[in-house]
């Protein structure tokens, strides 16, 4: 496959004239923020993610402070950003960096790797970015602008195809003055999927690639990438047992791991109405309330969600693992974001 010669320059006079300059992990070389960034970035909008991003760092501004808190207060901190598992692997990739490294994040890719929730397209972005390594990104913005602008129309689906486009973009990288470009360069193939090579109706006249651009000479870009295999969607019908107290206090009962909301602190969760309604205590099964019933979707699955409202004297026990937490607690717990919205509704 061809490779065009003065790809790396477009894209690094691009980034330095319109890529994206005010968000805030940008113009930033410190890993631990470049690190937290990338997490929260996985699978979520930056719009979602802006606001997450400030309060983290305002509670956790250093790696040492995340790694002396505890999984609670992180998963608190982090309820309604979904993707939990991305919150207990930040938690114990701060322990690592701490306990392992002396508090400094690893300066190459390939060791970067070795810490919890750390994969290579995000140990690339780290390590290109605040270290100038010369390591190739390759996240779903990325895929996208490099196999529409390559013509690279192999399934995806297969590891080995996308192995080769990884190849093919380590071979695009600058190859002069890392420190500098590979900064910029790493920041500007992401700008390029994020603002101008979108998924939908990209922008092609505004890319500065776009007379080399395969895609676009074909007229198809949306083919682009190609990638056979789906995700199969499933779906849960889950019924919440919402029990609470004259004074305000709520039922709840930590989540085990694994599973669905893992490690959060959730009320009762019941497969049917019957199961729900034979944990309440039998003189008070005629107090039971159903709610609206509403789906919450996840990434590969749709719960179907029944709360049951219930009010319940302090002296009642629902289970031996849960327990009443106050009005004046629960809100800072990590709670999944359709049992927070129901508390606070």
């Amino acid at each position: 496959m061809v490779q065009p010669a003065d790809w790396d320059a477009r894209v690094l006079r691009w980034q330095a004239r319109h890529g994206r300059q005010g968000l805030p992990w940008q113009g930033t070389q410190d890993p631990y923020r470049v690190w937290l960034s990338e997490i929260m970035l996985q699978q979520t909008q930056v719009v979602t993610v802006r606001d997450y991003y400030t309060r983290f760092l305002g509670r956790f501004p250093d790696v040492r402070s995340l790694a002396a808190a505890s999984l609670d207060d992180v998963l608190a901190l982090w309820s309604g950003l979904g993707y939990y598992s991305r919150a207990r692997n930040l938690h114990g990739c701060a322990a690592q960096v701490m306990q392992v490294h002396g508090g400094e994040f690893p300066r190459t890719a390939e060791l970067l790797q070795t810490l919890p929730g750390i994969g290579p397209s995000t140990a690339a972005a780290i390590a290109s970015i605040c270290f100038g390594q010369r390591v190739a990104i390759l996240d779903g913005n990325v895929k996208r602008v490099l196999t529409r602008a390559l013509g690279f129309d192999a399934d995806l689906a297969k590891g080995a195809n996308e192995r080769a486009l990884w190849g093919h973009a380590t071979e695009l990288l600058p190859q002069r003055d890392l420190v500098r470009a590979m900064p910029r360069y790493t920041q500007g193939v992401m700008d390029l999927g994020a603002t101008v090579c979108l998924a939908r109706k990209p922008l092609c006249e505004v890319c500065p690639v776009m007379d080399i651009c395969v895609a676009r000479r074909e007229g198809r870009p949306e083919s682009y990438p190609v990638k056979t295999r789906k995700l199969k969607r499933s779906a849960q019908s889950l019924w919440l047992l919402w029990a609470q107290t004259r004074d305000g206090a709520v039922w709840l009962r930590q989540r085990p791991t694994p599973g669905v909301w893992a490690g959060l602190y959730c009320m009762e969760l019941f497969e049917s109405y019957d199961a729900l309604r034979a944990a309440v205590p039998a003189v008070y099964q005629d107090r039971l309330q159903e709610l609206s019933a509403f789906t919450h979707v996840l990434t590969h699955k749709d719960l179907h969600l029944h709360p049951v409202y219930v009010q319940l004297p302090a002296r009642t026990r629902l289970s031996q693992e849960g327990g009443w937490q106050p009005v004046d607690a629960w809100p800072s717990l990590g709670l999944p974001a359709p049992v927070r919205k129901l508390l606070q509704g």
